[in-house]
């Protein structure tokens, strides 16, 4: 579904009471000039929060430009800083396609894995090994401008992408995540009282989620960059685009909480 795209401005700069909000680059898309931003609360120990790589995937850049103040409020409790990205591809968020209107794909391009000598991929099938894995320079200009503003800082304690799922029917959630499943399970419990967990269930031609509802998978996204930069706790949620939107904005807000408080845990 379309999304107001000059509202959501509105909303994000109106934050800059509660944090430094500033543009990170500008792309144009279609004739039109969309500004990217980046909103930064201080603290202590750091989470990076992206959203929108998907433009038919609202419900993240939604729940961050509405419920804003609460989360910034819940990171300062706890001496957690923020560094959010709230709508990566805005032309696609705006038109409600999954891709920018270049019909360019946005998601899956920080890393590149070498799998043999002078053989190079962007995601690895399960289980497959490789020699080295390197950040990749190219893509989508979305993609490069974001990409080139996260590798800017130090890794942080932890790192959480919104997406949905737009293709599964009904209304469900899973998670992608990498590393101790364990300090995942609780959010998982806690989602499931606004949306069935898809638990030992299809959701692609390649992947299969767990008993907890989890997959883990190197697919050269943000999420697979910050797990192979050392990053403790990283996740990519999904909910499906069939969820209602109150069910996904309480889902995203449970796994933000969960973690800032994850990392506020790390060291």
């Amino acid at each position: 579904m379309p999304q107001n795209y000059p509202e959501f401005i509105r909303r994000i700069r109106d934050y800059s009471r509660l944090a430094e909000v500033n543009e990170y680059a500008r792309v144009t898309e279609g004739g039109v000039e969309y500004p990217l931003f980046r909103l930064i609360v201080p603290g202590e120990r750091w989470l990076v929060i992206t959203s929108g790589f998907h433009g038919e995937e609202p419900a993240g850049p939604l729940t961050l430009s509405h419920h804003f103040e609460e989360i910034a409020a819940y990171a300062r409790a706890r001496g957690v800083g923020l560094r959010v990205y709230p709508c990566i591809n805005p032309s696609g968020f705006e038109d409600g396609t999954r891709y920018n209107r270049s019909g360019e794909k946005i998601n899956n391009d920080f890393l590149r894995y070498e799998t043999a000598p002078g053989v190079w991929k962007g995601e690895l099938a399960r289980g497959e090994s490789f020699l080295r894995w390197t950040l990749f320079d190219g893509g989508p200009k979305e993609t490069r401008a974001v990409r080139s503003d996260i590798v800017r800082y130090p890794a942080p304690a932890a790192a959480l992408d919104i997406h949905q799922d737009d293709y599964l029917p009904g209304s469900g959630t899973y998670a992608y995540v990498f590393g101790d499943k364990a300090a995942h399970r609780p959010l998982v419990e806690a989602s499931s009282r606004y949306a069935r967990v898809l638990r030992d269930e299809k959701v692609d031609e390649a992947h299969v989620t767990d008993a907890d509802g989890l997959i883990e998978h190197h697919d050269g996204s943000v999420t697979d960059y910050f797990t192979r930069g050392g990053v403790p706790y990283t996740a990519t949620l999904e909910t499906t685009t069939r969820t209602p939107l109150d069910a996904c904005h309480a889902i995203n807000l449970i796994w933000v909480r969960g973690y800032i408080d994850l990392a506020a845990r790390h060291g």
